[in-house]
């Protein structure tokens, strides 16, 4: 009965931790200032940043990077070109999919995968953050938005523009002048993941991915925390009240 009850009790201190640090978070902004909120995301939490320019790409429906492939999620060729003064060469990804209602709430975001693109590691990764061009130039009636999903979980949300203003930032090169270039990223220290898949809704919109790719794999739990949801932590003292029962029972 004694062993019983101590399994019990670290049943309980389980749930209450892996809730509590499970964590998603996310970057949005010009692209000196969003690799630099990456990297010190990553090593703050004592992992190291792998990154990759993106230079000498072929044309292709695969294209291998070493240590991760690039695929268009519709299987189509991807055709490398460059943008502004993005870091590297990039992909031309148009948004596509369901183009009403347009003056309407988006349609759900998966109706628009196809368009974009996935990443597929040779070891697990879960931090992943890319260069982003000519997104929110237009088609923001009402929303534009950006999403990443890992392992083909549910889309985050990594940016969401409702004017053209919300799309520019000081270019890396010349910080005085504004561009449609961003950085953007996501982290998910609640699991190790192959692939990540991204894309944008933004029917009309010209929009490119790529310049350089940065990645990491931080330690489960590795992120600030959350606060335990309500039913978990009612759980978890329910399981603490019935190893009680079977301490009081043990030594009756």
């Amino acid at each position: 009965m004694i062993r019983k009850y101590k399994f019990v009790v670290v049943a309980a201190a389980m749930t209450l931790s892996a809730t509590a640090n499970a964590t998603i978070a996310t970057v949005f902004d010009g692209i000196s200032a969003g690799v630099a909120s990456f990297d010190s995301t990553v090593t703050g939490t004592g992992a190291t940043v792998d990154f990759d320019i993106w230079s000498g790409l072929s044309s292709g429906t695969s294209i291998d990077r070493g240590d991760y492939v690039i695929t268009q999620n519709d299987g189509g060729s991807g055709f490398p070109t460059t943008y502004g003064s993005m870091s590297g060469q990039v992909i031309g990804i148009n948004p596509a999919g369901p183009t009403t209602p347009i003056a309407g709430p988006r349609a759900d975001p998966l109706d628009y995968f196809n368009s974009g693109i996935t990443f597929t590691f040779d070891s697990a990764v879960n931090a992943v953050g890319f260069e982003i061009g000519d997104w929110a130039t237009c088609c923001h009636d009402p929303v534009t938005e950006l999403f990443i999903s890992f392992d083909g979980g549910a889309p985050i949300l990594v940016a969401s523009a409702t004017a053209t203003s919300d799309g520019l930032f000081p270019s890396q090169n010349n910080p005085g002048v504004n561009v449609f270039e961003i950085f953007v990223a996501a982290f998910d220290d609640t699991g190790d993941f192959t692939e990540v898949s991204f894309w944008g809704n933004g029917i009309g919109e010209v929009l490119v991915a790529g310049g350089q790719l940065r990645y990491a794999l931080l330690e489960q739990g590795s992120l600030p925390g959350v606060p335990v949801p309500a039913p978990l932590a009612l759980m978890a003292i329910g399981l603490l009240g019935m190893a009680w029962r079977v301490r009081k029972q043990a030594s009756s």
